[in-house]
């Protein structure tokens, strides 16, 4: 019979071989999600520094933060 140490390994080994089809969804959606978090934390500085300058009664415009379509691959 297999012992804790064994089964770790073959489940570490199973998880690593089925994660690797989805490693590159992964990556980049943690880079759109940097990126937009990193759009909106200039976006607010901005903000920030309009108000702070003198005048911040109007509203705002609405931002607008621009991505890409792609389209998936779906077969399996």
């Amino acid at each position: 019979m297999f012992g804790i140490g064994e089964l770790t390994i073959l489940l570490l080994v199973i998880v690593a071989v089925l994660a690797v089809k989805r490693l590159p969804d992964l990556v980049r959606s943690a880079g759109k999600a940097a990126r937009i978090l990193k759009s909106e934390k200039q976006a607010l500085k901005d903000e920030g520094r309009s108000e702070s300058e003198g005048g911040g009664s109007s509203p705002s415009a609405p931002r607008v933060i621009r991505g890409e379509a792609t389209e998936r691959d779906t077969t399996p």
